[in-house]
């Protein structure tokens, strides 16, 4: 048996990274190009399909306008056999959803989705029998944070239950009927997968668990976008390929003995060739399609007095960004909340003194919205003290980033920046001490018995990573505009936007 895995490839159809412009190897048509498929192969997919380039970003805003999907096209090319969804997949409502699956050849297997309307054609599981006889059973389901992280209003017609005990229930009634056992799980390992330390006590990553108490074959996972060439856990064998269509993962399982000899691997998605371009010459109708997203893309808004240079991690978690100032900027202005936070993505960010709508998508990547919750003073410091743990002092007496924040996964968005604030995080000190100095930045001290305003993305309002304090406390107000949008607006109105100082962080090593 072989099976081709990709998970978490967020929008990415064509070789080309939209930000800048220039071509990548990556790309769902690219994969398409690259794969071979026969009788005893199965083509899956583990979900977040829907987010994470102006493609799809475009295409969701105007699909009305098109009779195909741009990511079941891409999908449709790679002979796709069956997929799940990711977390990300809910993120624009069930229309959307309907607009894909309807679009996709393939099959949509999920044992916790339920959909209400009973339009998606959801099964919560199949058993394949491929060429050579042998009987798969498949099962699939997203972590089930989608109930932590969704708007309420994109889950009116659909129940997200616990995902272990779903796979578990499909696992009993298909393992007497099949051969062999897969799950498509979105969701990552909880465990350090080297030294089998819990990572988290939260259930937003159970693949651990699933792969140690139930006894599936194979687990293919996602979410974490971490690259797992291949881990075996209580006989249960397990594959996570990075996101963004660069990689996928490739599983063999032959039998010998009696059992099944499993081994995998992950492979580089190579430049286009000429296999592809016949893939695109063959999907030439989506043409006009692109020729407007790259119109859109390179439409004028606005410009800054003086550009940003991509920020490096380190440096700028220790002296402030000037791209989160611009941020925070926006939802203060936009709630007249007291404090803003917000987080930058994993990669070193910047932004060029003549901004377009390219600009941005580059620079915030999400469809957030945002939250604005009633916090006090105790609630800050608490939050303040989680971005604390970003740092740790090497052996020099410098300052790095904690491992905390880097493996297994990279999570640099997990680290904040304030506004409206004036803080001071001395590294010195032990963790849940490192918070010297908090106050507003005219120097008044907040008071223990007087609650605040703090305007953050509706990803972090829930609590997600490791700030519970956020996550329990009372929503003031919850707004329905995305992030990108109002980054454009704000810089459309601002501009020449100076630079924005609205928060004093002091780092002590």
């Amino acid at each position: 048996m072989h099976i081709i895995f990709t998970s978490d490839t967020h929008g990415h159809v064509y070789p080309i990274n939209y930000a800048t412009n220039c071509p990548e190897n990556a790309g769902l048509f690219c994969i398409a190009a690259q794969i071979s498929k026969d009788g005893n192969t199965l083509v899956l997919d583990g979900g977040d399909s829907l987010q994470g380039t102006p493609l799809l970003s475009y295409y969701l805003e105007h699909k009305d306008e098109y009779d195909f999907n741009p990511a079941a096209e891409g999908f449709n090319a790679m002979g796709l056999d069956y997929y799940t969804l990711g977390n990300h997949d809910f993120n624009f409502g069930y229309d959307a959803i309907l607009d894909f699956v309807t679009a996709m050849n393939a099959t949509l297997i999920s044992a916790n989705v339920e959909d209400k309307r009973d339009a998606l054609g959801i099964k919560k599981h199949v058993i394949h029998t491929l060429e050579d006889g042998t009987k798969v059973g498949i099962t699939g389901a997203v972590t089930g944070y989608v109930n932590v992280w969704e708007q309420k209003d994109h889950l009116t017609e659909l129940v997200v239950s616990d995902p272990i005990e779903a796979v578990k229930k499909e696992l009993e009634i298909m393992k007497d009927k099949c051969d062999i056992t897969v799950c498509i799980y979105h969701g990552g390992f909880e465990e350090d997968l080297s030294s089998g330390e819990l990572l988290s006590d939260t259930t937003e990553n159970q693949a651990c668990k699933i792969m140690r108490e139930l006894g599936f074959d194979i687990v293919l996972t996602g979410h974490q976008h971490m690259a797992v060439e291949g881990i075996s856990i209580e006989g249960s064998y397990g594959v996570q390929p990075p996101a963004k269509a660069m990689k996928y993962c490739e599983v063999f399982a032959d039998k010998k003995d009696g059992a099944w000899d499993i081994t995998s691997s992950l492979v580089p998605v190579k430049e286009p060739d000429a296999k592809y371009a016949e893939i695109a010459k063959a999907h030439d109708f989506m043409d006009d399609l692109n020729s407007k997203i790259q119109k859109w893309l390179d439409e004028p808004i606005g410009c800054l007095e003086k550009a940003i240079d991509p920020e490096p991690k380190l440096e700028v978690a220790i002296k402030g960004s000037k791209v989160a100032a611009i941020f925070n900027q926006v939802q203060l202005e936009y709630t007249g909340a007291d404090f803003s936070c917000t987080s930058l993505s994993n990669d070193p960010l910047g932004l060029k003194k003549d901004i377009t709508v390219r600009d941005v998508l580059g620079i915030y990547q999400f469809s957030n919205t945002v939250e604005v919750k009633e916090v006090t003073k105790a609630v800050i410091k608490q939050a303040l003290e989680r971005c604390a743990e970003y740092f740790e002092i090497d052996e020099d007496g410098k300052l790095k980033i904690s491992n905390i924040f880097l493996q297994p996964k990279i999570e640099h968005y997990n680290y904040d920046f304030y506004a409206g604030l004036e803080y001071v995080l001395d590294i010195t000190k032990p963790l849940g001490e490192r918070v010297t100095l908090l106050r507003k930045l005219d120097g008044t001290e907040l008071e223990d018995n007087k609650t605040y305003t703090l305007v953050t993305s509706n990803y972090r309002a829930t609590g997600t990573g490791g700030y519970a304090c956020i996550g329990n406390s009372k929503t003031v107000k919850s707004f329905p505009d995305e992030m990108p949008d109002l980054l454009i607006d704000y810089l459309r109105r601002n501009s020449p936007v100076k630079e924005i100082v609205n928060s004093k962080l002091t780092v002590k090593a």
